[in-house]
């Protein structure tokens, strides 16, 4: 089976059928920053991009993906120049313990091209042109869990990232 993750093109070889896209990310290619926080897919920790769409990792047999283009964490920005996202972050202490923060920060590159492709989200209103409000934001990022309740924070580092 091929995999590209982070645009670097994998050869999984002897993939047992069971495996998830989050065990071969973590065990067999060693990115570890998509976490295994519930294997449930109810806290996002696993959260990465597949095909430029948001997706709880634990969920999806690596084996159903062939070919397909995953961006972790890890493939996001560059060392010195960080995704835009990751920047918000930064500069608005959009995290604490770290642990939910890679899943986070993917789901808000894919909710923000979400929202840059016109998606509703269940509190849009019919007249709204702000899709980016604080309640959309919030809304569009209740799938993914944070203990710490850095979420105060997040907000405001995923609408500045937008205006980048």
């Amino acid at each position: 089976m091929r995999l590209t993750v982070n645009g670097a093109q994998h050869h999984l070889v002897g993939l047992d059928p069971r495996t998830t896209l989050l065990d071969v990310l973590r065990e067999r290619l060693h990115l570890t920053g998509a976490k295994k926080g519930c294997d449930h897919g109810q806290c996002g920790a696993c959260t990465v991009l597949l095909d430029g769409r948001r997706v709880n990792s634990c969920l999806i047999l690596a084996i159903t993906q062939p070919d397909a283009r995953v961006t972790t964490v890890e493939g996001l920005g560059h060392r010195g120049e960080p995704h835009p996202v990751q920047q918000g972050f930064l500069e608005h202490d959009g995290f604490q313990c770290g642990y939910c923060t890679p899943g986070q920060i993917c789901s808000a590159v894919g909710m923000l091209d979400e929202v840059a492709q016109g998606w509703p989200s269940a509190v849009t209103e019919s007249d709204s042109e702000d899709l980016l409000a604080d309640a959309e934001i919030r809304e569009r990022m209740s799938g993914n869990l944070c203990r710490c309740g850095a979420y105060p924070n997040m907000v405001p580092a995923i609408r500045e990232a937008a205006g980048r």
